[in-house]
């Protein structure tokens, strides 16, 4: 196997950095439009790990150009393109990893485009459908794109197909709920607002509106932050209040498991949200360009990148972030032994841990894990297919499985957890 990583960025440098500990890949490019960032992850592996950093290599890429996302494929014998950039540049990788004739994996999925005239009831384009369009290409050529493999799109869905297969005999809902107790804080000590993850991703999904499935209603959407409730996480995090948002989880499960509802809310908390509404309401959260008057004559710039350019790069956050962050899936239904069931499945990362085996902050390196775990799956076939396929097509315990195992046995040595609740 020969993966092509496209982006060296917080999530990116992750799942580099967890690859190194594995055998099963011949050679990663890690590639990035600034080719020191590439540079500086593999500088860091070989630092960690000696002789493997031998097998990774550094590329630039233009991720915006599918010419430019085949060519680095084509010219290094990619037999996977791992797509670890914003979302916005998914149908060009997406493009330029079928025309290089390699797999495809994603953590996040082709934006949507809200309903013209009745945004907060109908859907308009969905997360995911001009992929899912497309998956007789991908058929056709005898590949596969994997996508919504990261921790949220991914994991959860890996507890989907789980709870579906293994715990349930009717599913009531699927419900992901993250939450956390992070806090970031500035030289002095000061608790600052610092989003520990893209802040151009956070606004597309927090203020687009949000998607809801019922069997016997489809699709439709509802306001953002809408249908608040508090949910108790494990491990120490707590009661957090979750909102509905915007998230593939919600497009992909239906798909595969037959469930009544799914739905999907995240803990912002109060003052991220407030601030959500704020840049909405200056139209900060716009990815038109607006004209701006600069000492060298008018240029023109996207607002929501003036935001992003603004804040903290959170690759960067580690060493001044503290706490854990959860990611799950709540099941209800119908229990295999015919009684009713509420089960929560979940995954903690702790800050601490994250930064001292990897240098990376828990959000990111909780991201990059499972993509990982699904690229070895692949690579000797145990999860295999084609087309347009979602976590949940595949076989979900061989995931879990590997996933827990320790180190030493071969596998990942991260326990999952599972609540009756």
């Amino acid at each position: 196997m020969r993966i092509l990583l496209v982006g060296a960025g917080g999530v990116g440098d992750a799942i580099a950095k967890i690859a190194a500990r594995r055998t099963f890949f011949e050679t990663m490019i890690v590639s990035d439009y600034d080719l020191s960032r590439a540079e500086r992850t593999i500088a860091w592996i070989t630092a960690k790990h000696g002789d493997q950093g031998a097998r990774y290599v550094a590329a630039k890429i233009d991720a915006s150009d599918p010419d430019s996302v085949a060519d680095v494929a084509k010219e290094n014998g990619a037999t996977h393109v791992m797509n670890a950039v914003e979302p916005k540049f998914v149908p060009t990788i997406f493009a330029g990893a079928l025309a290089a004739g390699a797999d495809y994996l994603d953590m996040a999925m082709s934006l949507s485009e809200p309903h013209p005239t009745d945004p907060y009831s109908e859907t308009g384009v969905k997360l995911g459908d001009d992929q899912f369009a497309q998956a007789p290409d991908w058929e056709k050529a005898g590949r596969l794109a994997l996508v919504g493999i990261g921790v949220e799109p991914g994991l959860s869905d890996v507890f989907a197909r789980y709870a579906a297969d293994h715990l349930f005999s009717e599913i009531d809902e699927l419900g992901v709920r993250d939450g956390a107790n992070l806090i970031v804080t500035d030289d002095l000590g000061n608790e600052i607002f610092a989003p520990s993850f893209s802040i151009w991703t956070t606004i597309e999904e927090c203020l687009n509106p949000p998607v809801i499935w019922e069997k016997d209603r489809g699709w439709y959407t509802t306001e953002p932050f809408s249908e608040p409730e508090i949910f108790d996480f494990p491990d120490g995090i707590g009661p957090v209040e979750c909102v509905n948002v915007e998230h593939e989880e919600v497009l992909l499960m239906p798909r595969w498991v037959d469930a009544k509802r799914a739905t999907f809310k995240y803990g912002l908390g109060n003052e991220f949200i407030g601030i959500l509404k704020t840049l909405h309401q200056l139209g900060l959260d716009k990815t038109e360009p607006v004209r701006v008057r600069s000492a060298n004559g008018p240029v023109e710039v996207a607002p929501r990148d003036v935001v992003a350019a603004g804040l903290p790069d959170p690759a960067t956050l580690g060493p001044r972030m503290s706490g854990k962050t959860c990611a799950g899936l709540w099941v209800t239904g119908t229990g295999t032994d015919g009684s009713p069931r509420s089960v929560y499945l979940y995954h903690v990362a702790d800050n601490a841990w994250t930064m001292a085996e990897y240098e990376s902050q828990c959000v990111v390196w909780q991201t990059a894990l499972n993509p990982v775990i699904a690229l070895e799956l692949l690579s000797d076939g145990r999860w295999a297919g084609t087309g347009v396929q979602g976590p949940e097509a595949f076989d979900a315990k061989l995931f879990l499985d590997l996933m827990a195992a320790p180190e030493s046995d071969g596998g990942f040595g991260q326990q999952w957890g599972l609540e009756d609740r």
